[in-house]
């Protein structure tokens, strides 16, 4: 009898198990590299795998997902901010059943928020009661306070680069960061507008030789590459994804094959004990686990 009720214990734990939610934050260094562009049209291929996408516009200042996809959403972050709505209250529906949190666009007040208030408003993902798979976290350009707190509060970085100089400097720049002052060790690199898969590989390699010389610890992982692709400009002027309006496309074939490597990429099995997003769900699963969740 006891261990009967031992293994109905355990099926109720399962069944009732918090699911724990991937946080992947997209960074570049420099504006310019087609940063939210990647953003969007990865959210848009991981909900293609049946993944259930929030995307999180976190240039707070100079708002551009909704413009990228057309929409025209009347609440935003700084709504939130005022007091006026709640963060479940401004989410807008976007592409094959993305949800996407707006920010503001022309004002100041936003793009100068304390890291006390971004860390707020990472608490205040734990208030979403919408079932979600994936967080996507469109970072601002450079290395503010904003890329700082999000990128921390991620479990992966995905640093943005294309083959000019600024962008490689500033990529490094960032990693730089974000390793000496804040500890984050492993980035993911995706390689925008190469013209070849090899022209990606090197400049993946240019990156790997300067961290390797100047940082110890810091891990550098070869995401993968988008092609430089016409049909990605032509969508971009229709304000939709690429991966939807032009699906047989070089583009939209590259977004699908990062989508399916970083499903794959494995979660985190506990708290890494700072703030993170959605970290109540993942200490519950974690306690779930243990047996110590009802």
């Amino acid at each position: 009898m006891a261990d009967n009720a031992n293994d109905q214990a355990a099926g109720l734990r399962r069944m009732n198990k918090p699911k724990p939610v991937r946080v992947l934050a997209v960074a570049s260094g420099k504006g310019g590299v087609g940063k939210t562009n990647i953003s969007v049209n990865l959210a848009v291929a991981l909900a293609h795998l049946g993944r259930k996408v929030l995307v999180f516009d976190a240039d707070l200042g100079l708002a551009n997902v909704d413009v990228m996809l057309g929409l025209q959403p009347q609440y935003n972050l700084s709504h939130v901010l005022s007091g006026e709505r709640s963060l479940e209250e401004i989410l807008v529906d976007g592409p094959a059943g993305v949800r996407i949190i707006p920010a503001s666009s022309g004002i100041q007040r936003m793009a100068e928020l304390t890291p006390a208030e971004h860390a707020g408003m990472i608490r205040a993902f734990s208030e979403l009661s919408i079932d979600v798979d994936v967080l996507l976290v469109d970072t601002a350009a450079g290395i503010s306070d904003s890329v700082v707190s999000f990128s921390k509060a991620a479990q992966e970085v995905i640093v943005v680069v294309c083959d000019e100089p600024a962008s490689i400097t500033d990529a490094y720049a960032l990693i730089k960061l974000l390793n000496k002052e804040h500890d984050v060790r492993r980035f993911r690199v995706l390689t925008n507008m190469a013209h070849s898969p090899q022209e990606g590989r090197e400049l993946f390699a240019k990156i790997v030789k300067v961290t390797d010389r100047f940082l110890e610890d810091v891990v550098l992982d070869f995401m993968g590459s988008v092609p430089y692709d016409e049909y990605l400009r032509k969508a971009v002027q229709r304000q939709r994804p690429v991966v939807e309006a032009y699906p047989r496309s070089k583009a939209a074939q590259a977004f699908t094959a990062l989508a399916k490597k970083a499903d794959s990429w494995p979660m985190p099995t506990a708290a890494g004990g700072y703030l993170e997003f959605f970290v109540e769900r993942l200490v519950r699963s974690e306690a779930a686990d243990w047996g110590m969740w009802p």
